[in-house]
């Protein structure tokens, strides 16, 4: 840390900032303090930092730190790009995701790398019924006893999911006893969204399959905004999330009925 201090305090401004800049593209966000400590500069200094990045249109500054530019959130990354973001933080999130499971429920997986680790937590039990629009979720089951249902439908190859009117259709047909949703944004009064347009409808089919709807994202999704909205917030009943979520946005929520977990 003092050799990162160090460094810090011996960057030129445009270094710094580049730094930053460096980090959100990487991890969709900073924090004041953690840079601060970081670096060895102070909190005043890297909020002006934040400030001219945000003027420039390459940040979107919140309380405490910044985001990638909301613009940014609708672009449509590949599963792969998003596997090594947040990865600890998504493995809590499986983790107390797997506890709200019970023995021979029917569980529907959304795609995306936050499902794909819960998909991976519910290995551990002996007999469910996975309905899920993702190849690679679907595969994560491959030697166990669980009877997997593939929605169908058209290969999005960015996301390994399933979408369109066939797997609209099935899902109609379908019901869960609780839905585990990734999104790519979620705006407390706007709720989850994502930057297809096709993936929402399946989204939103989803939602209305499923007698418990609950929503796996790390806190830098929130406050971001996407192409589509999947549904209105008040459709969402949990919200699982990480530490770092902050008290209004947990605040927000909790006014629109939504229960919150943070791990």
């Amino acid at each position: 840390m003092k050799a990162n201090a160090k460094k810090g305090r011996d960057m030129l401004v445009d270094e710094r900032r580049r730094y930053m800049l460096n980090q959100i593209q990487r991890d969709g966000r900073v924090l004041v303090s953690e840079l601060s400590d970081t670096l060895g500069i102070s909190q005043i200094t890297i909020r002006k930092d934040l400030d001219c990045l945000e003027a420039k249109g390459l940040a979107q500054r919140t309380h405490g730190g910044a985001l990638s530019p909301q613009g940014s959130t609708l672009l449509d990354p590949s599963i792969q790009e998003k596997e090594h973001k947040q990865t600890k933080e998504k493995l809590r999130i499986a983790k107390a995701a797997a506890s709200l499971v019970e023995e021979g429920q029917c569980v529907l997986l959304d795609s995306g790398t936050t499902t794909t680790a819960v998909a991976r937590e519910l290995r551990r039990f002996s007999h469910l019924t996975v309905i899920t629009n993702a190849v690679n979720i679907a595969t994560e089951f491959a030697g166990t006893d669980f009877e997997v249902i593939l929605t169908g439908g058209t290969l999005r190859k960015n996301s390994f999911s399933l979408v369109g009117p066939l797997a609209e259709d099935v899902l109609s047909e379908m019901h869960a006893d609780i839905l585990f949703l990734g999104v790519d944004g979620f705006d407390t009064k706007i709720g989850p969204m994502t930057p297809n347009f096709l993936e929402s409808r399946v989204n939103r089919a989803m939602v209305n399959a499923a007698t418990r709807v609950v929503a796996v994202c790390d806190s830098t999704k929130f406050t971001r905004r996407s192409l589509a909205q999947i549904v209105p917030p008040k459709a969402i009943h949990t919200v699982i999330t990480d530490d770092q979520l902050g008290d209004d946005i947990g605040e927000a929520l909790s006014a629109a009925g939504i229960e919150v977990i943070r791990v």
